[in-house]
Parts: C-alpha cells; sequence; structure tokens
C-alpha cells in the first residue's frame, strides 16, 4: 500500500524532472524515458500520474506559473508593482533550467494549442495584475496602457537576459531599469494631477 502523500511528492519529483530534462534536450527531446530515468522512476508512473507527457509538461509549465504567484499582497499599489517585478526576476526564474524551460515553452506555445492557451493565460494574469495597481494611481485608460508596456518590459529584460545566458547582475539591471520606469512613470502622473 502506497504511503500516504506519496503521490505529491512523486508528481513534484516528475515535474523537477521535466524542467532539468527540457532543460537539457528542449521540449521536443524529452521523452518519456528521459524523465523518468531523470525522477528514478519507472515510465509508467508517468502515465499513472499524469496520463501522458503532455499532461506533464503542462504541469510543468503550471508550476513555473505558480511560482509567479503572490503569497500576500503588499499593502500599497506600489509595492505591489515592485513585487511583481522581483516575482518575475526572482532567483528561481533565472535558473538555468528555468529559462531554457521557459524559452523551450514559449517556442513551443506556437505549435501547441494547450501550451497557447497557457502561455494566454499567463499573459493576461501579468496585465491585470499590473492594471489593477495601476489603477489605484492613475486613469483606467493610462493604467491599461502602463500594464502593456510594464509587462512588455518585464517579458523583453527577461528574455533578453535568458537568450545572452546573463548573469545575476544582468537580471538585476534588468529587474532596476523596469522599477525606475515604473517609478518615472508614476512621478510624472504625480506632477500632471498637481
Amino acid at each position: 500500500m502506497p504511503k500516504v502523500g506519496m503521490e505529491l511528492v512523486r508528481r513534484q519529483q516528475l515535474i523537477d524532472a521535466t524542467i532539468e530534462v527540457v532543460a537539457e534536450v528542449g521540449l521536443r527531446g524529452a521523452t518519456i524515458n528521459l524523465i523518468s530515468r531523470k525522477a528514478g522512476m519507472s515510465s509508467g508512473i508517468i502515465s499513472h500520474y499524469f496520463g501522458g507527457k503532455q499532461a506533464l509538461i503542462e504541469a510543468s509549465v503550471r508550476y513555473l506559473l505558480s511560482r509567479l504567484r503572490m503569497e500576500e499582497s503588499p499593502d500599497t499599489p506600489l509595492e505591489r508593482l515592485m513585487k511583481i517585478v522581483d516575482l518575475n526576476f526572482s532567483k528561481v526564474q533565472q535558473a538555468d533550467p528555468s529559462t531554457k524551460t521557459w524559452l523551450s515553452f514559449w517556442g513551443q506555445s506556437m505549435h501547441d494549442v494547450d501550451l497557447y492557451r497557457l502561455q494566454e493565460v499567463n499573459k493576461r494574469r501579468l496585465v491585470s495584475n499590473l492594471r489593477y495597481s495601476f489603477k489605484q494611481l492613475m486613469e483606467p485608460e493610462r493604467a491599461a496602457e502602463e500594464a502593456e508596456i510594464t509587462a512588455a518590459l518585464i517579458d523583453g529584460f527577461w528574455l533578453r537576459c535568458a537568450l545572452s545566458r546573463a548573469n545575476e547582475a544582468k537580471f538585476e539591471a534588468a529587474r532596476k531599469h523596469i522599477k525606475n520606469y515604473i517609478i518615472a512613470v508614476l512621478e510624472n502622473q504625480e506632477k500632471l494631477t498637481n
């Protein structure tokens, strides 16, 4: 009889192994055998817990997406905006396996309907969270525009850093540029309203 709680442990081990394998060989090269071998389990366990490779890949992407969620919402809109930037440039998001998995996921999402759907959910969530905070500081139309621009800056700087295999200092510089942009937008907004 299986131990209570082992399913969650094994599922996470398979997700971790998937992220590592995708980082090593890409999404297309990530086979059930490679993933199960990396996890130290039989290949049938993937079907048992996930139903197949596609569902495991989607679970791995959802896991990476979950790392972008705030545990607790900061008190002010500015703190919330800064936290969103921090989450997108956290150590987990900078780690080589994560960056390679994200890049593989983004590339494959153009050809895979289910992965595209997950990418759209991720994109909408980021813009929505940014818009929510900006709306507390400016009129809704401008807030929507600034949310789109800030999301593009987050994605663009992160992508540039990931593709150049940037070190932690480059990711930190990117984070600082985005935060400086947000502060400049809010300072400009304050001047316009005074």
